[in-house]
């Protein structure tokens, strides 16, 4: 078998196949918690703090300071981004409860009902003999 005949073998499995439609649709999804960590979630959370808005939030390790972001970054200054980092954070934890929901529901539809308990074997003929001895013994 060539190597290109091996390749498109390999890709053509179904588990290959599934991986790349879950890899195109994890980055849709990653796309649309971003936008709503970004657009629904932090401005409302960043009112209720003050009128903060995270994405604007660093430590300057410079000594010049700098009035924005923006300027700190055109400038070059060495920059802790943690509103930045805030924003990735809730955008991993919703990332991570849709994930968690999803297993728990396909464990749920997975699980398979417990099996009725199996009958007891047939006792040994030994047995059958001796109960049928005393059977006839208490007649």
């Amino acid at each position: 078998m060539s190597l290109l005949q091996e390749f498109k073998a390999f890709a053509m499995r179904g588990n290959v196949v599934d991986l790349a439609v879950a890899v195109i649709i994890g980055g849709a999804f990653g796309k649309i918690v971003d936008s709503l960590v970004k657009d629904i979630v932090m401005p409302p959370l960043g009112q209720l703090l003050g009128g903060v808005d995270f994405k604007h939030l660093y430590i300057n390790l410079g000594d010049p300071a700098y009035a924005t972001l923006e300027a700190a970054e055109k400038a070059g200054a060495p920059l802790i981004k943690y509103g930045a980092f805030i924003n990735t954070l809730v955008d991993f934890l919703i990332i991570a409860f849709a994930i968690f929901v999803a297993i728990k529901v396909v464990n749920r539809l997975k699980r398979e009902e417990p099996a009725a308990p199996a009958e007891p074997a047939a006792p040994p003929e030994d047995i059958l003999l001796l109960r049928e001895i005393r059977d006839a013994l208490k007649k």
